[in-house]
């Protein structure tokens, strides 16, 4: 775990320890939370999991809900969500549970969990993960450098060359890379790494029928009760670092292709990546102009009656792989580590 997680860990130990969770929450919760999550599957073995922040068990799902239910809250769909953000009148603090990018453990582990808890949940689709035409590069990075012994590349801004043959070096290694190709160009992070996959032999159309469900599936998902399906783009791209054009079309038309897939109107959309470099003002815009309801981020941050005016730039709260813990989930629900990341201010669009 990098420093910045272990900071993040103690200040959850805190909050929990000093109860703060519980005193705090008249000056930091809002009316609700949407909740992030992506895969949830059994726990790997430990080592080199650099993607291991994306990913929760079973077993912590059910804890989660348990407690939420346990502390007096609500957990509602989007469409209610929408509905009690905009009641003027106070109501229970309700949460939102939301699924990126339509991975197949999400039916087979988290599905059987909320099932049992009763619990609404949405599933933001991405057409080519569903068709096998986009690519999950960030698994690519690291299966790739699972694979290599050492990492040597001609990068536009300069060489990168690291050692790799060890867990520790290959983490070092994937934070340091990732990081300078997010900071740059989409297209060159994306011909970087199938260069790294073409010398690991990596198979990037494999990697997407491992990882995620089919058309077919999804089809049969559609209309299950407490299940809603959102539009999560055509390819995933970081929207922001594209010409309107672009953006514009992979919004728009990953909706339209949703509801003809589907036979249903798909009224919610999430950006991928979903933080102030790959969605802004311009997406924003971009989505309400698409017609959909609303349209989520991963901005750190609860839901406050100022959303009202922005339902197409909500914020999240991640359930962070990372700290699968009671004490991290409720300093999350109270909203007071939030209130730091964001300076004080409750919404926060810009």
């Amino acid at each position: 775990m990098s420093l910045r997680h272990k900071a993040f860990s103690a200040a959850f130990r805190a909050i929990s320890a000093t109860g703060a969770d519980r005193w705090g929450r008249g000056l930091a919760q809002g009316k609700g939370a949407i909740l992030t999550l992506h895969h949830v599957r059994p726990a790997a073995p430990g080592g080199f999991r650099p993607n291991g922040l994306l990913e929760i068990t079973p077993g912590f799902l059910d804890r989660a809900l348990t407690l939420i239910r346990a502390e007096g809250y609500d957990i509602v769909s989007l469409d209610e969500a929408l509905v009690r953000l905009a009641d003027s009148k106070p109501g229970r603090f309700f949460v939102t549970l939301t699924f990126d990018d339509g991975y197949r453990d999400n039916l087979d582990h988290a599905w059987p969990v909320l099932a049992k808890h009763e619990a609404p949940w949405t599933l933001y689709v991405v057409r080519g993960f569903a068709e096998r035409t986009a690519r999950l590069w960030w698994l690519e990075l690291e299966e790739a450098i699972r694979a290599l012994p050492r990492l040597s590349l001609d990068l536009p801004d300069g060489g990168f060359d690291a050692p790799a043959g060890s867990d520790v070096e290959k983490q070092k290694a994937f934070d340091q890379l990732y990081w300078r190709l997010r900071k740059g160009p989409e297209a060159i992070l994306l011909s970087t790494i199938s260069d790294l996959g073409r010398q690991a032999g990596i198979d990037p159309a494999a990697l997407v029928e491992r990882e995620c469900l089919p058309v077919e599936t999804l089809r049969s998902l559609a209309g299950a009760p407490g299940v809603t399906i959102g539009a999560h783009t055509l390819s995933h791209p970081m929207l922001a670092k594209h010409p309107e054009e672009v953006a514009r079309r992979e919004i728009v038309e990953s909706k339209a292709w949703l509801e003809e897939a589907l036979g249903m109107p798909i009224r919610h959309f999430a950006y991928p990546v979903g933080d102030p470099t790959s969605a802004g003002p311009r997406e924003f815009a971009l989505a309400k102009e698409a017609g959909f309801a609303s349209a989520v981020t991963t901005r750190p941050g609860h839901l406050f009656a100022g959303h009202t005016q922005h339902l197409h730039a909500l914020p999240r709260v991640s359930l962070n792989g990372l700290h699968q813990s009671e004490a991290a989930l409720r300093a999350l629900l109270s909203g007071l580590p939030f209130l730091a990341w964001n300076r004080g201010r409750k919404v926060s669009v810009g």
